[in-house]
């Protein structure tokens, strides 16, 4: 049976230790006591003066989301008028170890007393980096939620649960959901709709995509792909979206494209730019090659382009080295 004397009373957000006596020399720590993901411990310190700390246990979970807490702690007198001493609020300190909170109070101290903590708040680290996310938020339920619903749904593609369509890329075959795919793209959900050979086969074929890069748009789909995965088929995602009309994944592809443009790219990207409708991406390596003279670095590989890439687009890039022309 746990010792009244270090046993710490919750409830909601409120803790409270009764402290009957301490010493002139003395240090006590409290049991653990739950308070939202975390386990937590008060201790206390008393020599000239009297230390408070307050911190979270240390285990996994504390490693790597450690608590940001906003509260209230207040020393009260249990016994008399209930002399209380109250702390400054502290707001979204985030908290590791016990030296990360500690309140020294020099006002004697004898008897019994109370440590009362008030939590007005208790949040953890965006894993996107964005603000800390409060764990008794509206919002975060339904974040929570969201994240186990799409884990489920990436485990019913990997592990092949219930599947009810094959689709066969240029060197093999993966099972995937009808609802999922219909959910996901307007294409998907008219061949599921009408009475064509997708329907009355339960397959699809998706010749022009390698097996890696099928495997990575059903990823995609499902919402269970890697980064490094994405930027190794970006090019095949980016026409995958174009044909199954995600227009989600077109735009990530849009926008990462725009990201690495270099010597070596370039041309590509200018030629897909035009290919699947992309302004930014065009714009870009425009730029890139007129404006910041890079036409001329590479101009055996833009002789070989003018061969074979669109008359329009030809022109453009003429048009945008006349008016650079001009700017001299």
């Amino acid at each position: 049976m746990t010792d009244s004397a270090y046993r710490v009373d919750t409830t909601s957000r409120l803790a409270q230790w009764r402290i009957d006596n301490l010493s002139s020399c003395t240090y006590r720590k409290s049991d653990p006591f739950k308070m939202g993901k975390w386990n937590w411990h008060l201790s206390v310190e008393k020599n000239r003066v009297l230390f408070v700390k307050l911190y979270p246990e240390i285990s996994n979970l504390t490693r790597e989301n450690p608590p940001i807490a906003s509260f209230i702690i207040r020393v009260v007198s249990s016994v008399g008028d209930r002399k209380a001493l109250t702390h400054p609020e502290i707001t979204d300190k985030q908290l590791k170890s016990n030296d990360d909170f500690i309140w020294a109070i020099d006002v004697p101290l004898t008897g019994k007393f109370i440590i009362d903590v008030e939590f007005l708040d208790l949040k953890v680290a965006s894993p996107s980096g964005g603000e800390p996310c409060s764990i008794w938020a509206d919002g975060f339920t339904q974040k929570q939620s969201n994240a186990t619903a799409l884990s489920s749904l990436g485990r019913m593609l990997t592990e092949g649960i219930h599947t009810d369509i094959v689709i066969h890329a240029s060197n093999g075959s993966i099972g995937a959901h009808r609802a999922v795919l219909a959910a996901r793209s307007p294409v998907f959900r008219s061949m599921f709709s009408h009475d064509l050979k997708e329907k009355e086969l339960s397959t699809i074929n998706i010749s022009d995509m390698s097996i890696e890069a099928c495997q990575a748009f059903l990823n995609y789909v499902y919402g269970n792909i890697q980064h490094e995965e994405f930027l190794s088929h970006r090019l095949d995602l980016l026409r995958a979206a174009d044909k199954y009309d995600i227009s989600d994944l077109k735009e990530a592809c849009h926008d990462s494209l725009l990201e690495d443009i270099d010597a070596r790219n370039v041309l590509d990207r200018l030629q897909n730019a035009s290919l699947y409708q992309l302004p930014k991406l065009k714009t870009s390596c425009m730029r890139y090659l007129v404006k910041f003279g890079k036409i001329f670095d590479i101009r055996d590989d833009f002789d070989a382009f003018l061969i074979s890439a669109d008359r329009e687009l030809i022109a453009e890039i003429f048009h945008e080295v006349l008016d650079a022309w001009k700017g001299f």
